[in-house]
């Protein structure tokens, strides 16, 4: 047996009811874990427009439906733990302990992925966010297409609220048109040239929008001509420190989500050790009712353990079990055309008719 300790009827007393508190700590935990996930779908959902995969989204589903599982499988728990110095109702559980240990198990296993897909999705996250911010800016000036409406008021809102400019820096603005050709005056000679000038036709320069600028800078913001030195007194473009957020977008939405990704871990892993604490009481509880009830003295002194074999003897006997169950389920093709044989040959020995059955009828 694996960690086999003795109980008496005061200690599994005592067992159930701190495992009852203990599963209801697990269910708050659940709560936390659901809320968590929630917390998070909202965040990237708030970013959707800014963003081109959907697969980043499978850390919060996964953290939403475990809460939820959770949440059920703990408050089972502590039912059983209700009922487990009850004689005439521990039994009827006896029957789903197997299944609640594997879905409790499974649980675990699923918190585990989570942290550690929430540190293997940097890559996809940064990918997402390159392909959609890009487009963001593309589409900044579309303000009169349908379903692009909110996009400039997205990209300016974006860029104040995390201190960004650009997808990796503001010089992003210069290879796109963000002015739309609405609110461009095609007589003036400055804007034809550059129009011209464009192989697309598109009418580009060096600025960027009013959201990029910087208020804690002590100079009034430049957005417009921030290549040429002699547009500004005292200025030099290779020299001074803009007055314009350096960091891009990207670089700042990547750092926003992982922190966000990343502070689930500890939280996440203390779960983990508060469900696995209700598996191994609950499993203790479990074998020491049990042991009492083979005994039939409820106050006896009875033996509690978590597995009644060794670690590899207890999958090598799940291991046959499931192999034993899934044969169980399989149809054998050889049989059964065996037996359709053997019933199309007796059919054909009688002629196809049914034996009569001879009835003896009483003297008179």
């Amino acid at each position: 047996m694996l960690l086999k300790l003795k109980f008496n009827q005061q200690r599994r007393v005592r067992l159930a009811q701190g495992l009852w508190l203990l599963s209801w700590t697990a269910v708050m935990c659940g709560a936390f874990v659901f809320c968590l996930g929630v917390y998070l779908k909202m965040e990237l959902f708030r970013r959707a427009e800014v963003m081109d995969d959907s697969d980043i989204h499978a850390v919060p589903n996964i953290l939403m439906m475990v809460g939820l599982a959770s949440i059920g499988t703990n408050w089972i728990a502590s039912r059983i733990c209700q009922d487990s110095l009850d004689e005439s109702r521990f039994p009827r559980w006896r029957v789903f302990m197997l299944a609640w240990f594997a879905v409790a198990t499974l649980l675990c296993v699923l918190l585990v992925a989570v942290v550690m897909l929430s540190y293997a999705l940097q890559g996809r996250l940064e990918e997402s966010l390159k392909v959609g911010l890009r487009n963001g800016i593309r589409f900044y000036k579309d303000t009169d297409v349908p379903g692009r409406c909110f996009q400039k008021e997205t990209i300016d809102r974006l860029q104040m609220e995390f201190r960004c400019c650009g997808n990796n820096n503001f010089k992003d603005w210069f290879e796109v048109q963000w002015v739309s050709n609405r609110y461009l005056d095609f007589t003036s000679k400055d804007v034809k040239d550059r129009v011209r000038s464009n192989v697309d036709g598109r009418y580009l320069l060096d600025g960027v929008p009013f959201s990029c600028c910087n208020p804690a800078s002590p100079r009034p913001c430049l957005q417009n001509q921030l290549t040429d030195n002699s547009a500004h007194f005292n200025y030099d473009y290779q020299t001074e420190e803009l007055n314009l957020y350096s960091r891009g977008c990207r670089e700042a939405l990547i750092n926003y989500y992982m922190e966000l990704m990343n502070s689930t871990g500890p939280g996440v892993l203390s779960v983990i050790l508060i469900q696995m604490s209700v598996i191994m009481s609950l499993r203790f509880l479990q074998t020491s009712v049990e042991g009492a009830m083979a005994l039939e003295d409820p106050e006896a002194e009875s033996e509690g353990f978590l597995l009644e074999k060794g670690v590899k003897e207890t999958f090598e006997d799940v291991k046959v079990k499931v192999l034993t169950m899934l044969k169980a389920a399989q149809i054998n093709p050889e049989a059964a055309a065996a037996a359709e044989e053997s019933c199309g040959g007796a059919d054909a020995e009688n002629g196809g008719e049914k034996t009569p059955v001879k009835t003896s009828t009483p003297a008179s």
